[in-house]
């Protein structure tokens, strides 16, 4: 099983290198299918998610398939993610995402897809890949009250969690001070990372590319 999980897509070169490693030939020969069904529940302007997807596009692929798992049936996905090389899994809301995978029948099948195919992950698709997350709440990722950590399960891809947009203007409360004090209530390792980076996993390998900031927490 091979994963990249970012927190903003591929925002430099080392991130582009390790993707272009773990894919095993070019982009030019390599096939990717988007899922932004994530941004779906998100309000106000998604000008991230056309970023996401063109700093995508930029690499060379010579197909770019967008499919929407909350609206098209799995005779339509199901086709689009065989042929894929590459499946990103985009940003916005991870319990939405995960709701929509379950009902449309991805959650069933991705371990499988997943022994030939790489699986990026985008903020919410980073998430999403944890057995349990707690980072996910609305109140850990804006800290707008005093935080209650409520458990999800997600699809199991990894045994630790992701927390995205560490540093962001975007996301100011996310920041190495306030996640340290959450560490201990979380119990479960978690990679708090920045824009500049992911962490890739290699079956049991976890390895951290980075240009910017991570820290692992637990």
């Amino acid at each position: 099983m091979k994963l990249l999980l970012t927190s903003s897509g591929i925002t430099n070169k080392i991130l582009a290198d390790a993707l272009f490693r773990l894919l095993g030939k070019p982009f030019e020969r390599s096939h990717i299918t988007f899922i932004p069904t994530a941004a779906n529940f998100e309000t106000g302007e998604k000008s991230w998610l056309v970023n996401d997807m063109y700093n995508l596009k930029k690499l060379g692929f010579p197909t770019f398939d967008i499919i929407d798992i909350a609206i098209v049936p799995k005779e339509i996905w199901l086709p689009s993610f065989e042929r894929a090389d590459l499946l990103v899994f985009g940003g916005g809301d991870t319990t939405y995402l995960l709701k929509c995978m379950e009902k449309s029948g991805v959650t069933a099948v991705i371990k499988d897809m997943l022994r030939s195919r790489v699986y990026m992950g985008i903020s919410a698709g980073s998430m999403a890949t944890a057995k349990i997350m707690s980072l996910s709440s609305e109140n850990i990722l804006y800290y707008e009250q005093r935080r209650v950590l409520k458990s999800i399960n997600g699809l199991g891809l990894v045994d630790f969690e992701i927390r995205p947009h560490l540093n962001s203007d975007s996301f100011p409360k996310v920041r190495l001070p306030l996640l340290q004090e959450i560490a201990s209530d979380i119990k479960r390792p978690f990679y708090a990372i920045d824009d500049d980076t992911a962490v890739q996993v290699i079956d049991t390998k976890v390895t951290v590319v980075s240009e910017g900031k991570w820290k692992k927490f637990n």
